[in-house]
């Protein structure tokens, strides 16, 4: 299997290791990552907010170039570039005026032929894949998918299967050996384009969602979105000044390579803030004890 791959600006610079994850546990399940050439900013998160056609045409010149390429799909991983690719997607193919003078804004054909994937869409259909090739399946961990705001939403972009009660993430985590909880903030938002400016209103949206995943039994959370990822583990060293127990955040990639026995540092894993080192040594004993 070969698809484009769309890396975008997070996963180039503070979220590297959802990168590195998403190339090495591609390679394992060989699924070919083409990527876009010249590539440039989607634009998000703000430039909806600023210039509305500004922030179809960024992304739509991504997705031209990709066409280009004859890619009929792109990977875009990081949650945020999804779903500003998949709104402009939609948004010209649903505006006949806008798709005839949108290769003019952008310089160069665009037909809009190419889909575009969020990383559990392309882990999901490699199941099949991830089951037979799991040499270290991951022994019943128990993890807390986190959605977040942007992979499921709108469903009329996402074309996801149920945006309100989805198991996509679940099915994938399920296939890595881990053991899904059931809990309630799974889809809510955790503040992410809101980290700077209102620090204090983003900490109390993280601890409320590490809070009830920890009180449903979760030993670690796992996310497909690199801000999602940055506030849930960077933001818990101030949660930790209150005397709150850190858990780890896993990317959905990572805990797929695992399963698949990569090494944990070619994964990224050791450029966490909160460490899952202690979470993976106890993993044998965690299963021998639940067994018992």
């Amino acid at each position: 299997m070969t698809i484009g791959y769309y890396p975008g600006c997070s996963l180039e610079g503070t979220a590297r290791e959802y990168d590195e994850s998403v190339r090495l546990t591609a390679g394992a399940l060989d699924i070919e990552l083409k990527e876009v050439d010249d590539w440039s900013c989607c634009g998000a998160t703000s430039a909806h907010s600023v210039n509305h056609l500004l922030s179809l045409a960024l992304p739509a010149r991504n997705l031209a170039l990709a066409e280009s390429a004859g890619h009929d799909a792109v990977l875009a991983p990081c949650a945020a570039c999804y779903n500003r690719l998949a709104r402009a997607s939609h948004e010209v193919a649903t505006d006949s005026e806008l798709a005839a003078k949108m290769p003019k804004i952008i310089g160069r054909p665009f037909a809009n032929s190419v889909k575009v994937r969020t990383v559990v869409d392309v882990l999901r259909e490699a199941i099949p894949s991830i089951k037979a090739k799991a040499t270290k399946p991951l022994d019943g961990m128990k993890v807390a998918c986190y959605y977040g705001c942007l992979l499921m939403r709108p469903p009329e972009v996402s074309g996801s299967d149920d945006p309100e009660n989805p198991t996509c993430m679940e099915d994938v985590a399920k296939a890595a050996g881990a053991q899904p909880v059931s809990w309630n903030l799974r889809l809510e938002c955790c503040g992410g384009s809101m980290s700077v400016p209102r620090t204090g209103s983003v900490v109390r949206l993280g601890r409320a969602i590490l809070a009830d995943a920890r009180a449903a039994g979760a030993e670690a959370l796992v996310v497909a979105c690199p801000m999602c990822h940055s506030n849930l583990d960077f933001r818990q060293s101030a949660m930790a000044n209150r005397g709150e127990a850190p858990m780890p955040v896993f990317y959905i990639s990572q805990l797929v390579g695992l399963a698949l026995g990569l090494p944990a540092k070619e994964l990224g894993l050791d450029r966490h803030f909160v460490s899952v080192r202690s979470l993976l040594d106890n993993r044998p004993a965690a299963a021998a004890k639940e067994v018992a």
